[in-house]
């Protein structure tokens, strides 16, 4: 009696001493869209750290020494690759962190022709803004559910349940996508934005997207610069330009107003809103970048 006794005490202590929780996985992305789409796969067993918050602008940013520490204290790194946040992959090897996983292997690529933008960020050969390919999409989930898997095997039937929900999402929204931007005359479909960010959804679902070349982050644009954007405008004969949630908005709406065309809106490109914006998901951002492209188009 005395030894089951004990038996039962030492059981007792030692669930005590075990968390009632297993730990969080402790996950650093370069920015908020990655960040959104370990979310979804991971669900209540990850901690995400974006390093580039919402409305950031990732193509410029500076690590800061948190952000070593964020990185170097990580079970898992999560980077866009492509050449579009290679800063996080040097700021891993330096730090002697682990290497990131790099969500876009294997999705569909396309390239720049110069292997800049046109604001001047050197991306490679590639353009690196695959996300707004929704199919693309569908293969950074899947990746970062395999790495969420390596890192985190307990949670394997979690990780691999949220995929098959999300993935079944994905797949809805593409279509949803391709439905209704098939509404609209072929001809209707080109609009100017102020980055050279949206080639993949172009590409994806038959919009021709033309950037405003030489329009950057700064506010300040030459007067020669400035009269070779508005005989651009009139050039491509575009009704419609759009704002972009990491561009200074002034600029746009003042070369629109010069060359006689609407601002149709604000687009998301490579940054979603905070929580309480229009775009605070993935899935968000895309829909509303939908609603926004079809109302900016009606005549």
């Amino acid at each position: 009696m005395k030894a089951l006794l004990r038996a039962l005490l030492l059981a007792i202590v030692a669930s005590f001493a075990q968390p009632l929780f297993a730990a969080e996985l402790r996950v650093v992305t370069s920015f908020s869209i990655l960040a959104d789409l370990v979310r979804q796969i991971g669900g209540d067993r990850v901690q995400v750290t974006s390093l580039v918050d919402f409305d950031g602008d990732a193509h410029a940013w500076q690590p800061r020494p948190s952000d070593a520490r964020a990185v170097l204290d990580a079970d898992l790194i999560v980077a866009n690759g492509l050449g579009f946040d290679a800063w996080l992959e040097r700021l891993a090897e330096s730090s002697g962190a682990r290497r990131p996983v790099i969500a876009s292997t294997g999705a569909r690529t396309l390239e720049h022709d110069d292997g800049h933008d046109h604001h001047g960020h050197d991306h490679g050969a590639l353009d690196p803004h695959a996300w707004q390919d929704v199919g693309n999409a569908r293969v950074y989930a899947a990746n970062i559910a395999a790495a969420l898997v390596a890192s985190d095997p307990a949670g394997a039937p979690v990780y691999r349940e949220h995929l098959t929900r999300f993935d079944a999402e994905l797949a809805a929204l593409d279509a949803e996508i391709r439905e209704r931007l098939a509404d609209v005359p072929e001809h209707a479909r080109k609009v100017v934005t102020s980055h050279d960010a949206f080639n993949y959804f172009g590409a994806a679902y038959g919009v021709r997207f033309v950037a405003a070349a030489g329009v950057g982050s700064q506010s300040e644009v030459s007067a020669a610069a400035m009269a070779r954007l508005i005989r651009q405008l009139r050039r491509e004969k575009a009704p419609v330009v759009f704002l972009e949630n990491v561009n200074d908005p002034r600029l746009i709406e003042r070369i629109g107003a010069e060359a006689g065309a609407r601002v149709g809106g604000t687009l998301y490109s490579d940054a979603l809103s905070s929580p309480d914006g229009p775009a605070p998901t993935y899935a968000a951002m895309m829909r509303h970048n939908l609603e926004t492209l079809l109302a900016g188009l009606q005549p």
